[in-house]
């Protein structure tokens, strides 16, 4: 690569799929950036207006031979989006609303070097199993997903026991698409 590759985010799951690239890149972080969205915007779209607002952030202090990875996800159901839940009842309760539906899992990622910014998402729809209180709450209690969109990690117990099926995507889903954003990197 031209470029010294520097992922923007404190994800352990993106330093993870990255990693799995096989490519050098280092972990940069600004704290507090600021990820409200305007309520109008459609929820597929919200995730490129925060991925832009995160590399807005970066870009002034970047250097000439840097490309910052940006990139936020969303959970998307009844056109509605699902943050990171915010203690145990939430996590429970987006839990019970996904269980025996299906949703869409939407990334956003952005590319930016000092003369240029490219931008794509990717959009995955995941299919749960009805689940019964007890899967739900076992699964909370034991994983506490409190920093994961729509309270789920698909790598993890849940995902082994709830997901029926994924159009799209797996790793979109855990929340950067590697395989477009290898793509996207080679092109770039």
């Amino acid at each position: 690569m031209q470029h010294k590759l520097v992922l923007a985010s404190n994800s352990p799951r993106r330093k993870e799929l990255l990693k799995g690239l096989d490519i050098d890149f280092t972990v940069r972080l600004i704290p507090d950036i600021d990820e409200t969205f305007p309520l109008e915007l459609p929820p597929d779209e919200t995730p490129l207006f925060i991925a832009h607002r995160k590399a807005e952030a970066y870009k002034a202090g970047m250097s000439a031979d840097e490309l910052i990875i940006t990139a936020d996800t969303v959970v998307i159901i009844d056109n509605k989006i699902i943050e990171k839940p915010t203690d145990r009842d939430d996590a429970v309760e987006m839990l019970k609303r996904l269980s025996g539906r299906k949703h869409k899992v939407v990334t956003a990622v952005v590319l930016t070097t000092k003369e240029r910014q490219k931008d794509f998402s990717v959009c995955s729809t995941v299919d749960f199993a009805v689940l019964t209180d007890n899967e739900i709450t076992y699964y909370v209690d034991r994983y506490k997903p409190y920093d994961k969109a729509g309270a789920y990690g698909i790598q993890e117990w849940i995902g082994y026991i709830g997901v029926r099926s994924i159009e799209g995507s797996f790793y979109n889903v855990m929340g950067l698409p590697v395989q477009r954003l290898y793509q996207e990197l080679k092109a770039f």
